[in-house]
């Protein structure tokens, strides 16, 4: 990555025109405060924590969506939410050094693909909206929640009430706070994809600010369809490129992905775009 190149980026999620998208790799200097294990965020640590410790059969283990749907049909939905809610809500855990960073300058737009409450935490105190992911849900045409943070915490709002000047949050795959919600399953997935590519999982606000933004994809590998999907809806109407994906070797089928959605491939990891002070706006 060339100075200029950073430059460039750091200018860019300072004054909003480049969005952050956080995938699970900005978790993996989390460990938990009591023991010291480190915070389950990545399919297959997810998958063994859910199980108990163990792996599950290797059909199992392709991803979590398809682990947590085994356990839904088992145990029932409540047991992979209380192992979320448990994970993320009730476990105390150590800061990532990327939401330290991502804290000084507190971008305008933030997506975070991860279900912990990391970045809800670096926003405390200063008023936000938070959207949150829901999926299988009667009575609604929507799949998000809508908070505002204030003085007295999180209230649950309506697209109409919201002030577009506050700093937007999407948390797409859920968290525990201010209720917990989570898109884990293979049926949510399936429920909230659907909705996303017809325009009822992201606000009608959303959609307006979105345009021509470019984004910097951090911690994100993107062999899994899932992801891919989910990640291609959010960014539609992005600038041009759309934006740039930290990536490490990446391999033929990330190019091939990254080049169809106009995503330009950075070949160095995140850390080295936060292991230096961030420069100011």
């Amino acid at each position: 990555m060339t100075p200029e190149l950073r430059q460039k980026l750091l200018a860019g999620l300072h004054d909003g025109s480049i969005v952050p998208y956080l995938g699970c790799g900005v978790l993996r200097d989390v460990v938990a405060v009591e023991g010291g294990q480190p915070i389950p965020a990545d399919s297959d640590s997810l998958i063994i924590a859910l199980n108990g410790g163990k792996p599950m059969s290797p059909k199992l283990m392709y991803e979590f969506p398809r682990a947590a749907m085994n356990v839904e049909l088992k145990r029932g939905r409540s047991a992979v939410e209380k192992f979320l809610t448990r994970t993320y809500g009730q476990t105390a855990w150590t800061r990532a050094s990327l939401h330290d960073w991502l804290k000084e300058i507190r971008p305008p737009y933030v997506v975070d693909i991860n279900r912990d409450t990391q970045l809800q935490d670096s926003y405390a105190g200063v008023p936000h909206l938070l959207i949150m992911g829901i999926a299988r849900m009667g009575g609604t045409d929507y799949r998000f929640k809508l908070y505002e943070y204030g003085a007295e915490g999180y209230r649950e709002i309506a697209p109409e009430a919201v002030n577009p000047a506050l700093p937007i949050l999407f948390k797409p795959m859920g968290s525990p706070v201010p209720k917990p919600s989570y898109i884990a399953s293979d049926a949510d997935y399936v429920d909230y994809i659907t909705e996303l590519m017809g325009g009822f999982s992201i606000p009608g606000f959303l959609k307006e600010r979105r345009v021509g933004k470019q984004y910097l994809l951090m911690g994100l590998r993107l062999n899994r369809d899932t992801e891919r999907m989910v990640m291609a809806d959010i960014i539609y109407a992005a600038g041009s490129p759309a934006g740039w994906v930290m990536l490490p070797e990446p391999n033929d089928k990330e190019r091939r992905f990254c080049k169809k959605l106009g995503l330009e491939v950075i070949e160095a990891d995140w850390s080295e775009l936060v292991d230096e002070v961030p420069v100011t706006a």
